[in-house]
């Protein structure tokens, strides 16, 4: 075998942070050819891992050899000299550049002058967006792109450069069924001209399509590995959480059929949705489907005000909402935790207690003075409802995605809402905190309140929904009860 025939070998990789054991004496090899899915919950050591693989970190102890030869990064640029390269969850692109000025950065094409040749450009970033499945014209600025958009562009970019190992972190979190398709793909060409994957994700059924072997972390430890990508999910939830979980998806209590969010012919700015129609009953969970573009968040930002509708009426509990206002919505009881959680959902560099207070200043104030012990209050309250695993006094940064989330929702629901809209809430989290939110989201429908969960995740949408309303081109494709929404069905309008 030819050094360049052999893969990634990792024998005995620590680190160690001061109070924490973040690897304990991991060996894992990656053959050339394969995708390996990485599962664990969040703090189980997969960041780290990856970390220290693209070069962003050294272990502690252990050796790692690549491709048959000792492999030290010291930096990520050196990593991908050698052909491994990180696609980040959290995305690096420069906002003021285009799509395709991003793909090729740092390789820029140059004419006979020396200036930079556009026209090569464009074409070669073009070719690479294509495909995967990249609609927008390549030109269009990074700041213009939706999310799922941005995503495409930063794996292109890796792409470019030939890597023969691509970690893939959270690659399909912002993407739609249509997009994840073109994405695995993808992969699959490349697997097949032996790059390798290690790809990591929360989404069990997405690896149990994309991956040959899997890979569990617990606490540090790599804990089991697979080679037959179809396990039972059950099996993979257990060994990841170190515990049996009966049920992701909980029973959900029937509505009681008073409507409470009622929407008649909702247009939105520019045409993004057009006449949409449907009610919300108390206790009822209406899922939003539809591929990358449908309108989703669009129309859910028409609803709770922070978007103009151009026409339509919304009404809740039979008094009708103010267009485009966030104040006359939370009025109502209407409240929105958003798509984007670190940019629209929490402010990084405050504290829990910060976080929570900043919904719920008339709760904490009193003659226009914070009483301190009021908002400690308040953040314990999150802490003890949501779950969190922090005090008032953590920095909301420095806590996983899904404690991020739980964050999020808890300070909206100390107002005491009638409707909750929750768009993506479960992206980029694990499954043991994925269930604690779905356990939320159950007791909001028993308590009553309509909720409504946007959601990419296809599963996630049925096994929560009592009805699911499904969008195509910015249209209402239909509104299906629980038994007739299957995946056939609701993809079959989704691209209608």
């Amino acid at each position: 075998m030819s050094t360049n025939d052999q893969g990634l070998v990792l024998s005995g990789i620590s680190k160690a942070y001061p109070g924490t054991q973040a690897l304990a004496h991991v060996d894992l090899e990656i053959r050339p050819g394969e995708v390996v899915a990485l599962l664990g919950e969040n703090g189980a050591g997969k960041s780290t891992l990856a970390s220290i693989v693209a070069g962003l970190t050294p272990p502690t102890t252990g050796t790692m050899t690549w491709r048959g030869r000792p492999y030290t990064p010291g930096s990520p640029r050196e990593a991908l000299d050698n052909g491994i390269a990180l696609i980040h969850q959290e995305m690096r692109l420069l906002p003021d550049l285009t799509a395709a000025e991003n793909v090729v950065i740092g390789r820029w094409p140059a004419s006979a002058g020396g200036f930079v040749d556009h026209k090569t450009l464009n074409r070669q970033a073009a070719e690479a967006l294509r495909r995967l499945g990249f609609r927008p014209p390549p030109t269009t600025l990074v700041r213009h792109l939706s999310v799922a958009a941005q995503q495409q562009v930063e794996i292109a970019k890796a792409l470019m450069v030939d890597a023969r190992l691509l970690i893939l972190d959270e690659p399909t979190a912002a993407l739609g069924a249509e997009e994840t398709d073109a994405l695995f793909t993808q992969v699959r060409a490349l697997r097949d001209q032996g790059h390798s994957f290690v790809y990591v994700s929360h989404r069990l059924e997405e690896i149990r399509r994309i991956a040959d072997r899997i890979v569990i972390l617990r606490d540090g430890a790599l804990i089991a590995e697979h080679d037959e990508s179809h396990i039972d999910v059950d099996i993979l939830v257990s060994q990841m959480v170190g515990r049996s979980v009966e049920r992701l998806f909980p029973e959900m209590p029937a509505p009681t059929g008073q409507v409470v969010l009622d929407v008649q012919d909702l247009a939105g700015i520019n045409g993004r949705f057009r006449d949409v129609s449907f009610q919300v009953h108390a206790g009822e969970v209406l899922g939003i489907a539809g591929i990358v573009g449908a309108g989703r968040t669009e129309l859910v930002r028409a609803i709770t005000g922070a978007d103009r509708s151009s026409h339509g009426s919304v009404h809740v509990n039979g008094t009708a909402l103010t267009n485009g206002s966030v104040t006359g919505a939370l009025a109502a009881g209407v409240v929105m935790v958003p798509e984007d959680r670190r940019h629209q959902g929490i402010i990084a560099e405050a504290t829990i207690s910060e976080n929570s207070m900043l919904v719920n200043f008339p709760g904490v104030t009193r003659g226009g003075w914070i009483g301190e012990e009021k908002v400690r209050s308040l953040a314990e309250r999150v802490i003890e409802r949501m779950g969190v695993k922090g005090r008032p006094d953590t920095s909301v940064g420095a806590l996983s995605g899904g404690n991020q989330q739980k964050v999020v929702i808890g300070k909206w629901l100390e107002l005491g809402p009638n409707v909750v809209v929750l768009d993506e809430p479960t992206r980029g989290i694990d499954v043991g905190a994925r269930a604690a939110i779905y356990e939320v989201i159950r007791e909001l429908a028993e308590k009553g309140l309509a909720v409504i969960v946007v959601s990419s995740d296809l599963d996630e949408v049925l096994g929560l929904s009592h009805r699911v309303l499904v969008l195509a081109g910015g249209e209402a494709q239909g509104l299906l009860p629980r038994a007739e929404a299957t995946p056939e069905r609701v993809m079959t309008l989704a691209t209608a």
